[in-house]
């Protein structure tokens, strides 16, 4: 029997998340305490956990309402109650966080003084969780910072995004993904249930220049202002010899972001006439996804300013969000400085 050839033999140089957050430790040399790689790990396993109880969801009855409301008013899920609890315990067993931001909870969590740490976590622990029942992709957004003061209080994350040094998302769907950003570059992890690992499976991802798909949620056009409009009209309906753009809405940010983030195009929940600050969270749910957008290469706005510089005035503060591809986010700003 012939030996086999290269393209025969297994690759067996596998690098897991585990592996790659200790490199990027060990390159910092002195300077990296560990604190962030630890943190990290916590996150990944709560990932681990939510996605098993995702999976089997139906199975062990956590599907349907808890119910309960959030702050937002929102019908909790059984499922969100429990992803929620979740992430605050493994977080705070850490003993690297001091605070803790979750859109399923009214108030920050302040950790105690002998479970302190030196960075603070905003987390949505299931986004687009409406969609549970019907087995539509949901996930896990999430964003750091480091403590800057030694109170370690609601201040601490009242902070523009760009102070943050970490973002990242799980989804939760035919695979479990998660795509993370510590401020030098995005990579992908896939989860192999086999080995229990996450293993690196897109690396440096960087968005398309330009795409051809808008993600908006048409529904609420006869509410959105002029310049929304008149954008999408420009895109559905070009110039002769142009091709109008795919239409692409899934309605659980994380699944619509992470398509973005692959393929390109632009994503927009924007403020309207009903949602007069929008509807999506800038602690949780812009910043972090702005946060991996830049970093992707790509833009992250209102419509009439970066998101990452907003400074917050409170924890479930909405805010308008447009990204994705550089061309097309610039496109619709045109319509923006135009107004």
């Amino acid at each position: 029997m012939p030996p086999p050839t290269a393209e025969e033999i297994p690759n067996t140089d596998i690098i897991t998340l585990t592996r790659h957050i200790l490199s990027d430790q060990l390159r910092l040399g002195a300077a990296a305490t560990g604190d962030l790689t630890l943190l990290l790990n916590a996150i990944q396993t709560t990932s681990k956990f939510i996605a098993t109880n995702v999976r089997k969801a139906r199975l062990i009855n956590l599907i349907g309402l808890a119910g309960e409301t959030n702050v937002q008013g929102e019908e909790q899920k059984k499922l969100d109650v429990l992803s929620n609890d979740i992430m605050v315990n493994a977080l705070r067993a850490s003993r690297k966080t001091a605070v803790l931001v979750s859109e399923e909870l009214d108030e920050a969590v302040l950790i105690e003084e002998r479970l302190r740490g030196r960075y603070c976590v905003v987390f949505d622990p299931l986004d687009g969780s409406s969609n549970i029942d019907a087995g539509v992709n949901i996930g896990t957004i999430f964003g750091i910072y480091k403590v800057a003061s030694e109170k370690g209080d609601v201040s601490d994350v009242l902070r523009p995004g760009k102070e943050m040094v970490a973002a990242g998302y799980t989804m939760y769907g035919s695979s479990c993904n998660l795509v993370l950003s510590t401020g030098n570059g995005v990579n992908g992890y896939t989860l192999d249930t086999a080995l229990g690992e996450f293993i690196l499976t897109h690396p440096d991802i960087q968005i398309p220049t330009r795409g051809k798909i808008y993600s908006f949620n048409e529904g609420n056009s006869s509410y959105f202002h002029p310049e929304v409009v008149n954008y999408l009209n420009s895109i559905k309906y070009p110039p002769a010899g142009k091709s109008p753009y795919s239409a692409r809405y899934i309605g659980s940010m994380v699944a619509d972001v992470h398509r973005t983030l692959l393929y390109g195009g632009i994503f927009g929940y924007p403020d309207d006439r009903k949602s007069k600050n929008g509807k999506l969270r800038l602690l949780y749910e812009a910043f972090p996804m702005a946060f991996l957008t830049e970093q992707a290469g790509g833009v992250a706005t209102t419509g009439r300013g970066r998101i990452l510089d907003i400074v917050p005035t409170s924890i479930h503060e909405r805010c308008s969000v447009f990204l994705g591809s550089k061309d097309d986010v610039n496109d619709l700003l045109k319509f923006y400085e135009k107004a």
